[in-house]
């Protein structure tokens, strides 16, 4: 039920960040709001939350390097990025740190609750259930779906959610074609230019995390999709 999700909302400006607490609170939502990154590091110390809502400028550390230290508490809390700022470069920023969606100033609180539901109930609906696969042999690495993360020997690697989801989407489909419209719409909800790039951007992360084990690629099926390949042991 909505009423369970908890937010922390990081908002420095007083007026937004009140209208915004007291909109989705009216939503059915519980929001936590922080006006700097201080206090977000200590709530999200303290508390569970399901999500982080937050803006890029602030005034002690912006949202960019704050996501990042709050995934250093929480590695699978998502997050969306407010910002005032439209350049590509910094939207594509924000998918390549982890970022599930982003939103441009002025915001408009009804897409915000709209964009806040169909994500955590995709989120939602990724969590293994009973009786599901609780992992996946990828060549010489395990993807753990009870603990969202990807082991290799004895080294556990830690995964956002979007690569966790990424990689247990091409890992369900191996050596198969996964197209960009099923990736991109099942993964980020909308099939756009900006949600390309950032998967673009997430398939060379998981490369890299996969990248001890020769046997395995991901592979870039021209202007259709991409495919988790991994060939037999010889």
């Amino acid at each position: 039920m909505d009423n369970t999700y908890k937010l922390i909302l990081v908002e420095d400006d007083a007026s937004l960040g009140y209208l915004l607490s007291e909109y989705l609170g009216m939503k059915g939502f519980t929001v936590s709001w922080a006006k700097d990154a201080k206090d977000a590091l200590l709530k999200v110390n303290a508390n569970v939350f399901d999500l982080a809502v937050l803006d890029v400028m602030l005034p002690d550390m912006d949202g960019f390097e704050l996501s990042q230290k709050i995934k250093s508490i929480n590695p699978q809390l998502p997050f969306i990025f407010l910002t005032a700022r439209s350049l590509k470069i910094d939207v594509l920023k924000g998918f390549s740190l982890g970022a599930v969606d982003y939103l441009k100033k002025p915001i408009d609180e009804e897409e915000l609750v709209v964009r806040i539901h169909a994500l955590l109930s995709r989120l939602s609906s990724t969590q293994p259930e009973e009786g599901q696969v609780s992992s996946y042999q990828i060549g010489d690495y395990t993807l753990d779906t009870d603990r969202f993360s990807l082991r290799y020997k004895d080294e556990e690697i830690k995964l956002t959610g979007k690569e966790f989801d990424l990689l247990s989407l091409l890992a369900i489909n191996m050596n198969q074609l996964c197209t960009h419209k099923e990736i991109l719409t099942t993964i980020w909800d909308k099939n756009d230019y900006f949600n390309k790039k950032s998967l673009n951007v997430f398939i060379s992360h998981l490369r890299k995390h996969l990248g001890k084990d020769p046997r395995i690629s991901i592979v870039n099926v021209s202007r259709r999709g991409f495919m988790l390949r991994v060939e037999e042991r010889k």
